[in-house]
């Protein structure tokens, strides 16, 4: 085909880039098939390559330009891979259970103290974490040769130590920062939490952490775990646990201190968007 008029061919060529754009666009956020996607975006890379080869053997502009496009749609839909998202009632019906089935555990055992979140160097692995809940409602914390034997059920004192609901959490926080949390300290955490929760992890609109004296408080406003923790909180006695959010939070504490961390108060906001959580960093 050829254009004479340079204006109808900036034209033409205007409307076949539109058109490539749109199909491109449309094949973009239509298709979920990681593998689909790879095919489509070689197919187009080759189509475009081919457009190319052919505009230098016909000294053709507007095949150039097709080219042009469809390489450029080629290579986004070849290495931009899309990212699968799952709705947060799935996720809180998956999270509730275990919770659940640990508030039963520790009623038929008779279990009543309040969790204290242990450092890293009362465990083996430093990635690992341990909440130890003693039997009586004293606030005890266990020796470190006690808890380095990873029992779950200890005698002296009596007290049984489980995996924190929010540890996987925590250690995503770490994987995206890029630092073990037991080699930092608060003011990181103060400085990095934020930005991760709002922009990175996209799990809140606003973080705010702030310490006086030996407590710790955290504000995590427009957070998608509301409903979450709203059916966490129905469940008795769990708050002293933490639901997952509150629970990373305490992991994350109790890395960067190098001290036991215990949840002394958590509350969400009436509209649900709003969590807020205290924490005490105890003396050993």
């Amino acid at each position: 085909m050829n254009i004479s008029d340079p204006l109808q061919l900036l034209i033409f060529t205007i409307i076949i880039n539109v058109l490539v754009t749109a199909v491109g666009m449309y094949i973009g956020i239509m298709m979920v098939n990681v593998s689909l996607i790879g095919i489509t975006g070689g197919t187009l890379l080759l189509l475009g390559a081919t457009a190319f080869i052919s505009s230098i053997l016909y000294e053709s502009s507007t095949l150039a330009y097709i080219g042009l496009g469809l390489t450029l749609w080629g290579a986004l839909l070849l290495f931009i891979r899309p990212t699968r998202y799952v709705k947060s009632k799935l996720l809180n019906s998956m999270t509730i259970s275990p919770l659940t089935t640990i508030h039963q555990v520790m009623k038929a055992l008779n279990y009543k103290g309040k969790g204290v979140y242990l450092p890293p160097r009362y465990l083996e692995a430093f990635r690992g974490g341990t909440i130890f809940v003693p039997y009586k409602k004293d606030l005890i914390i266990p020796p470190i040769g006690e808890v380095a034997h990873e029992k779950v059920f200890l005698r002296n004192p009596k007290g049984v130590c489980l995996t924190p609901p929010g540890l996987s959490l925590a250690n995503l926080y770490e994987d995206e920062l890029g630092k073990d949390f037991a080699m930092v300290n608060l003011d990181y955490l103060q400085n990095n939490l934020p930005k991760l929760f709002i922009e990175g992890l996209k799990i809140a609109e606003d973080f705010e952490m702030g310490m006086e004296g030996n407590m710790i408080h955290a504000r995590i406003t427009g957070t998608i775990c509301g409903e979450l923790c709203k059916e966490a909180r129905k469940i008795p006695n769990i708050c002293s646990l933490g639901c997952p959010l509150c629970s990373s939070i305490a992991c994350a504490l109790t890395r960067a201190t190098g001290k036991p961390i215990i949840i002394e108060k958590a509350s969400l906001s009436a509209d649900g968007k709003t969590v807020e959580a205290h924490y005490r960093v105890l003396e050993e």
